[in-house]
């Protein structure tokens, strides 16, 4: 009698007539799938001594097999309900803002996400009575592109009861608390929309090569349920369509290690740590993050610090004890300072080996100096950056040199953490910048400070491998196309493929063959990479009519 279990098993398949970026074989051109296993790679000649009928045999036609992209910070919830709403990025005035809204179809709360008043000529924003006679009454709530503030209409405030809450001054600009509590308002979705405007977010990642997401809910961003919802995808259906898989973190505070472990027991032990966006801070661009001098364009603010040392250290002293990754969302360098001073006396309470064996993780950590290198490689933690963010704000005229003057110079130092050994890993922090994973390793490759550039293949590294170890993924092999390890992984349509040498004093970027380095995309072309297939632990997450034609 047929095994059903066999007669189920999907037929092997065979990648030929292409590139693998492979450890195994820098040369290799073909790779063989067997379940949610990678089988074998080499090169085309053995490929074709290898092919036979039992095999779906896809030819890639010059196309480029690579790791899966892992996001090691993002919204699944935010960057669905940021797709499917006004998309202000491209509007250059108060007046274009005050236009889209008056266009905005449907009924119920005007959402927006994107806007960026440090691009436009006049950067006076809307007031609130303008937003609400725009939307004809309807409440009205745009994120601000960091996410850390958003404008409100009259009506949103009073249903988000914003009247004395901290960061609402009765016009349209809200931030710190007021922007937490208006941001929840419009979170308060049925089960069946949330599930919606995460798979929105699921499908797109899916389409852009991620095979996973770290996922940083938190209580002021949706709540419980919100990160609830989105660990539930790693256990769907068998029969439902296989998504990225979800790396969940919740961002609460905890004083002892009894509390840490009743919290994590909260989600039957599926999220990954209390860390993400735990935040001791805000944002740069809503000068939030908390500064040691005040902001170069509005001297008198220096940020905000929502979490002090002490609490900062009791949650890095809890976790540390039971085992579990803490970590902080922090950006400015007076946020970066309580962090660190954190990580300090959280080891003379329960010794510097038990912080480093944590694994703990900071998002962001953007203003850094030299010291503060050094102090994050002796406590081991990893840092969680975001190579976009240097790409759309640094470099001469940028949101950062506007804010920070000659400290925007120092900023977002990804060779200076990879010459200290501090671990690191790249996100998109979605829907902060978009999740365009070659566009991000671009950003690593092109940093505005020359200084801290980084290779393409340690930008890709990054982006890949090391998302799984951040995450402390059970498999060693996750990340890598090695014979054994899970067949996570995506095509791409390539225009060109290149070899990038370590030494910048010469030429940045080589195709001779004697550097026996993987192939990655050549990124100086204008255009990223076309993502054809995208494939986690063997199962087909997305597909392009082109793969196949």
């Amino acid at each position: 009698m047929p095994n059903p279990a066999a007669t189920s098993r999907p037929a092997p398949v065979l990648y030929r007539n292409g590139s693998v970026y492979t450890a195994a074989d820098p040369f290799a051109t073909a790779m063989l799938v067997d379940g949610d296993t990678v089988a074998w790679v080499g090169s085309e000649q053995a490929a074709a001594s290898i092919a036979d009928s039992s095999m779906e045999v896809i030819d890639l036609r010059g196309a480029l097999v690579a790791p899966g992209f892992v996001d090691s910070h993002m919204h699944l919830t935010e960057t669905g309900i940021a797709l499917d709403s006004l998309q202000l990025g491209s509007a250059m005035s108060a007046r274009e803002l005050l236009d889209a809204v008056a266009g905005a179809k449907g009924e119920g709360t005007v959402l927006g996400h994107g806007w960026d008043e440090t691009t436009w000529a006049d950067p006076t924003l809307p007031t609130a009575d303008e937003l609400e006679r725009a939307a004809g009454g309807r409440p009205v709530y745009l994120s601000r592109v960091d996410v850390h503030s958003a404008l409100v209409s009259p009506s949103l405030a009073r249903s988000a009861a914003l009247q004395g809450q901290d960061g609402f001054d009765g016009g349209a600009r809200v931030i710190r608390a007021a922007h937490a509590a208006a941001r929840l308002a419009t979170r308060k979705l049925p089960a069946g929309a949330l599930k919606q405007h995460q798979a929105r977010a699921l499908a797109e990642a899916a389409a852009n090569g991620y095979v996973a997401l770290a996922e940083m809910g938190a209580p002021h961003i949706g709540g419980l349920d919100d990160l609830k919802s989105a660990v539930a995808w790693n256990a769907q259906d068998a029969s439902a369509r296989p998504v990225p898989e979800i790396l969940p973190y919740w961002g609460e505070a905890v004083s002892s290690e009894e509390q840490a472990r009743a919290l994590v027991a909260q989600f039957g032990g599926g999220i990954r740590g209390l860390a993400g966006d735990l935040n001791i801070d805000g944002s740069i661009g809503s000068r939030t993050a908390a500064l040691r001098a005040g902001y170069s364009d509005a001297g008198h603010e220096r940020g905000a610090a929502y979490l002090d040392v002490e609490q900062t250290a009791a949650h890095l002293a809890a976790c540390s004890l039971a085992g579990i990754q803490g970590g902080f969302h922090v950006i400015g360098d007076a946020g970066l300072d309580v962090a660190l001073e954190a990580l300090d006396r959280a080891a003379q309470v329960v010794g510097a080996q038990r912080v480093r064996a944590a694994g703990h993780r900071f998002e962001h950590v953007e203003m850094v100096d030299a010291a503060a290198v050094e102090k994050l490689a002796s406590y081991s933690v990893t840092v969680s950056a975001q190579p976009a963010f240097d790409a759309a704000w640094g470099g001469p005229g940028g949101l950062y040199e506007q804010r920070l003057g000659e400290r925007s110079r120092s900023m977002n130092p990804f060779a200076s953490f990879y010459s200290a050994g501090v671990p690191v890993c790249f996100g998109s922090d979605s829907p902060v910048t978009p999740l365009r994973p070659w566009s991000s390793v671009r950003a690593c490759v092109e940093h505005h400070n020359e200084g801290e550039r980084i290779s393409a293949r340690a930008a890709f590294l990054g982006h890949t491998r090391a998302g799984w170890r951040a995450a402390r993924h059970t498999n060693p092999m996750a990340g890598q196309l090695v014979p054994g390890a899970p067949a996570s992984f995506a095509v791409w349509e390539v225009e060109e493929l290149m070899v990038q040498v370590a030494d910048g004093r010469v030429q940045s970027w080589s195709t001779d063959p004697r550097a026996r380095t993987p192939l990655l995309p050549a990124l100086d072309t204008g255009s990223d990479p076309v993502c054809l297939q995208t494939v986690k632990d063997g199962a087909e997450l997305f597909a392009s009519p082109a793969l196949r034609s």
